[in-house]
């Protein structure tokens, strides 16, 4: 007896994927992270989160946050690193909400650099898709998962960038 291999035996589970943004923004490093490095403080300059709330100052390991997206959707998110010295800190999804973003887990790392007279801020994500099968529907597929991650993180550090420049 030969068993052949199709489609679904060489299929696999899905592959990290990895999201990068980055903004320049015209004030100094310390000015950038008194307003981007309050962990639970993302409401007030991410244009797609309608509210936030937190438990901890969001200063240490294991503080969380939940976020409530205009969308709807509900971020419960854990601090894992935070940096103060650094101006970085480092955080993960704790439930996936597929209504908020259609990704089933992700890490991501938010840093200030100096960059010229001013900073450069970076945000950078790694994460799976929201179906994790082999054979995802299209709104849970990694190509949606990294259109919704650009989208959350680009309109985050547009929404930062107005906020310390004192834009709209």
């Amino acid at each position: 007896m030969t068993f052949g291999a199709g489609p679904s035996a060489l299929a696999h589970g899905p592959t990290p994927q990895k999201i990068e943004a980055t903004v320049t923004i015209a004030a100094p490093p310390d000015k950038v992270w008194a307003v981007a490095g309050k962990f639970a403080g993302i409401a007030g300059w991410n244009p797609l989160v309608a509210s936030g709330k937190s438990q901890g100052d969001g200063t240490k390991n294991g503080d969380t946050r939940t976020l409530t997206l205009k969308n709807g959707g509900v971020l419960h998110e854990s601090l894992d690193e935070y940096d103060a010295a650094r101006r970085s800190y480092s955080y993960r999804l704790d439930d996936p909400d597929l209504k908020a973003l259609p990704v089933s887990s992700y890490s991501a790392t938010l840093t200030v650099t100096p960059e010229g007279a001013g900073s450069k801020v970076a945000w950078f994500g790694r994460f799976y898709r929201g179906d994790t099968g082999n054979e995802p529907p299209e709104e849970l597929s990694d190509e949606a998962g990294r259109a919704a991650m650009k989208a959350y993180f680009e309109a985050g550090l547009a929404g930062l960038k107005a906020k310390v420049e004192g834009g709209p």
